[in-house]
């Protein structure tokens, strides 16, 4: 006898693009996998692109874990012209004379790069997703108030300049500037191109933007949104945990204490942290913690009976 089937399951890495917001792909994959449980590891603003990690069916557990994961973007930051919104979709709000735009030189710019590398205090951008007295940032904003966050500790640990490009946008002098940014969880690229424009005298705002990899998933294996078969395209949730947690392989009896909330004595030595529980038939059982040379389970995936 066998259990209702549980429905999908696993990590889907999409590519997102240009134009529709992270909503609206959640709600897409739902109606492509026939679920409603779809979750995401963090959204991208409707203007940038790139990776998106979701969550279907048990594996929406496994997202909390990526949440917090280091991310690589690539963007463009156009010096000389500042928006309301610190990107290209919004309204302008000050533009550089033409001879502070010309005064930005190669120097300059990896000197005011070389300050916001490490571990900085940003202020995030107005136009975020944090809220305020129970309201979002982004809301306020649009609502015409003035919204100034506090600060808060991130860390960039690569800023790179790729290449830079002097041209005339609408009658203005202005550089666009393309970066990569390897950052902690909660950097805002957006404020980070913000603050290299005020700390070169021109404003700048952020014209482009791509996400190319959370923690251990890259863009390389993500897919369109729109492609066939979503299903087929879902790591199993073994497979996605094993990219971020080493692997304990736990025997038949193991993998029955695991599931029913035991603790397992392990080997001497054994290094404490987060673990990939996975049983003999390769499936995972949860995430475990070891710690003093105990594992317990931190929380077990549902499991479906077998003929």
């Amino acid at each position: 006898m066998t259990t209702p089937s549980l429905g999908p399951s696993g990590v889907l890495l999409l590519d997102k693009p240009q134009g529709p917001t992270s909503h609206t792909l959640v709600a897409m994959t739902r109606r492509a996998l026939g679920t409603r449980k779809v979750g995401h590891a963090g959204t991208l603003d409707p203007m940038a692109t790139g990776l998106m990690i979701l969550g279907v069916g048990g594996a929406t557990r496994l997202l909390t874990y990526f949440v917090g994961d280091d991310k690589e973007y690539f963007a463009t930051v156009r010096l000389g012209v500042s928006t309301n919104t610190e990107d290209a979709e919004g309204e302008v709000t000050a533009t550089a004379a033409a001879s502070a735009v010309a005064a930005v030189t190669p120097e300059r710019v990896e000197a005011a790069m070389s300050a916001l590398r490490g571990p900085i205090s940003q202020i995030p951008s107005a136009v975020s997703a944090i809220k305020v007295d129970g309201v979002r940032a982004y809301k306020r904003v649009r609502d015409g108030e003035a919204v100034q966050l506090a600060a808060r500790d991130v860390t960039i640990s690569e800023l790179e300049l790729l290449a830079s490009r002097s041209t005339i946008a609408e009658e203005q002098p202005v550089i666009d500037l393309d970066i990569r940014v390897s950052c902690s969880s909660g950097t805002y690229i957006r404020a980070l191109a913000r603050d290299l424009g005020a700390a070169l005298s021109t404003g700048a705002h952020l014209t482009a933007l791509r996400r190319t990899r959370v923690g251990d998933f890259g863009i390389e294996d993500a897919v369109a949104p729109d492609a066939d078969d979503l299903g087929a395209r879902l790591l199993a949730p073994a497979q996605a945990a094993l990219r971020r947690f080493r692997g304990f392989e736990a025997t038949a009896e193991q993998a029955a204490d695991l599931r029913n909330g035991k603790k397992l004595r392990l080997e001497t030595g054994a290094d404490d942290g987060l673990l990939a529980a996975i049983d003999p038939d390769g499936d995972l059982i949860g995430i475990a913690r070891a710690k003093a040379g105990v594992l317990k389970s931190e929380f077990n995936m549902p499991t479906e009976a077998k003929a």
